[in-house]
C-alpha cells in the first residue's frame, strides 16, 4: 500500500543530544528526519517526537526541534515503545480516529525502541512505515538486523524519497516544487 498524505501521520524516535553522537552517522539521520519533518509541515501531516528520559538523554538535537519549530507534540517517556507510553499511544490512536492509521517512523535506536514501536504499532492496527535512511543503532549490525526483521513481521520498510514523493503523489504542484529541494 502507497502513503497517503490524508492518511498519514509521522513520528521521530528519540534523536537526543546524548544518543545521537553514539550513531555510525548521526548527520544522516538528523538530515532525513528533518526531510521528514520539513514534508510533514509542509503538507499537514501530523508530527509526534518522542524522547527517551530527557532528563538523562537530553532533548531533541537543536536541528530537529528548529525544522519542527511549533508543529508537533513532543513527549518524554521512559518505555522503549512509543505505544506502551500513554501518553504518545493516546496521540497516535487519536490521529488514527482521524483517519490517519499510517504511521512512518524514523529515529533511534533502530534495533530497540524502532523496532518495538512499529511491531506494537502493527500488533494495534496501524500501518507501521520504517523509514531506512532515517533511522541508526550504534552498531550497523543491529541496525540491519532490525530491518531484517521489521520486514518479517510486516512492517514496512522504505526510504524517505519514497515517502515524500508518495505523500506528494503529482508533480507540478507548489508543494512539490517546494519539497524537490529536499530530495535533490
Amino acid at each position: 500500500m502507497l502513503l497517503s498524505r490524508d492518511k498519514s501521520q509521522l513520528l521521530i524516535i528519540d534523536v537526543q543530544e546524548k544518543l545521537l553522537p553514539a550513531m555510525p552517522d548521526p548527520e544522516r539521520v538528523v538530515e532525513r528526519c528533518i526531510r521528514l519533518v520539513r514534508a510533514a509541515r509542509t503538507l499537514d501531516i501530523p508530527i509526534t517526537v518522542s524522547e527517551q528520559y530527557p532528563g538523562g538523554i537530553g532533548p531533541t538535537v537543536a536541528p530537529l526541534r528548529e525544522a519542527l519549530g511549533n508543529s508537533g507534540a513532543v513527549i518524554d517517556k521512559v518505555e522503549f515503545s512509543c505505544a506502551k507510553n500513554d501518553l504518545l499511544r493516546e496521540r497516535l490512536h487519536e490521529l488514527r480516529k482521524r483517519g490517519r492509521g499510517q504511521v512512518v517512523i524514523g529515529g533511534i535506536e533502530a534495533h530497540v525502541c524502532v523496532t518495538q514501536t512499529a511491531i506494537d504499532l502493527e500488533d494495534q492496527g496501524f500501518e507501521a512505515f520504517v523509514v531506512a535512511d532515517a533511522v541508526a543503532s550504534r552498531a550497523k549490525s543491529s541496525r540491519r538486523l532490525a530491518l531484517a526483521r521489521l520486514l518479517k513481521t510486516g512492517v514496512d520498510i522504505v526510504n524517505s524519497e519514497m515517502v515524500v514523493f508518495e505523500w506528494l503523489g503529482k508533480a507540478g504542484t507548489p508543494e512539490f516544487k517546494e519539497l524537490l529541494g529536499l530530495v535533490k
